[in-house]
């Protein structure tokens, strides 16, 4: 069967990443998280203090640390997925809590921090056979991608699974202030100059709000069946 380009797009907490991340699984496919690319430039500034007081960005000085910034993924066996490393340090769990959250858009929208993710992971794609999630990747990074998907989900169901998430791995969450950071989120995410989140033109919307696992995996299966016969 031919190998083909799945681009997962959609708002932040929708479970992108998980279903990204299982079909990849299931197809023997590469799954790249570009979400965790972004967070691992956050996690990098807020190391080197590249913050303002005020939450924005020292872009300067980020840009010239840019090329010390090597994001890269190792398949973890135990857990059967792939892990996030910075520079060579794993940082899967450093990079999933809510600091990083709370100042990953504003990175995000940096025009040379895009840049230098979208050609990692073009470079990471040119043999196709990948599962990519992101916010861009079916418009930007792979435009021309033989499978498309656009998830959504409330607001509401969103913080209640990233809560929940974190809840499960031990680490302090507040629903209410989950729900502010994802609302600021998608605010940021659909009104960035920079490749905004938006809906490719021939991109397939999957609401899982009420959606189980399994419900959803079939029906990605479902897809990526059609696209490969097609």
């Amino acid at each position: 069967m031919k190998k083909i380009t799945i681009a997962i797009d959609g708002f932040s907490s929708c479970g992108k990443s998980t279903m990204a991340k299982d079909l990849a699984k299931r197809l023997g496919y590469v799954y790249v998280d570009t979400g965790a690319m972004y967070r691992s430039v956050t996690l990098y500034a807020m190391r080197h203090n590249l913050f303002n007081e005020d939450g924005s960005v020292k872009t300067d000085a980020l840009q010239e640390h840019m090329k010390d910034v090597n994001i890269s993924f190792k398949f973890n066996t135990e857990a059967g997925r792939p892990d996030t490393y910075l520079n060579g340090e794993l940082v899967e769990t450093q990079i999933r809590g809510m600091e990083v959250s709370s100042h990953v858009s504003p990175i995000a929208t940096i025009p040379f921090v895009r840049t230098a993710m979208v050609a990692q992971q073009q470079q990471m794609g040119r043999d196709k056979g990948i599962v990519m999630d992101g916010r861009d990747i079916g418009t930007t990074v792979f435009p021309d991608a033989e499978l498309k998907i656009f998830v959504t989900a409330s607001a509401e169901v969103r913080a209640q699974r990233r809560y929940d998430e974190l809840k499960g791995k031990g680490q302090p969450a507040d629903f209410d202030e989950i729900l502010k950071n994802v609302q600021e989120r998608d605010y940021i995410d659909t009104h960035r100059d920079v490749s905004p989140l938006r809906k490719a033109s021939d991109a397939i919307e999957l609401d899982n709000s009420h959606l189980t696992i399994e419900q959803q995996n079939a029906w990605l299966m479902e897809q990526y069946l059609k696209a490969v016969q097609g």
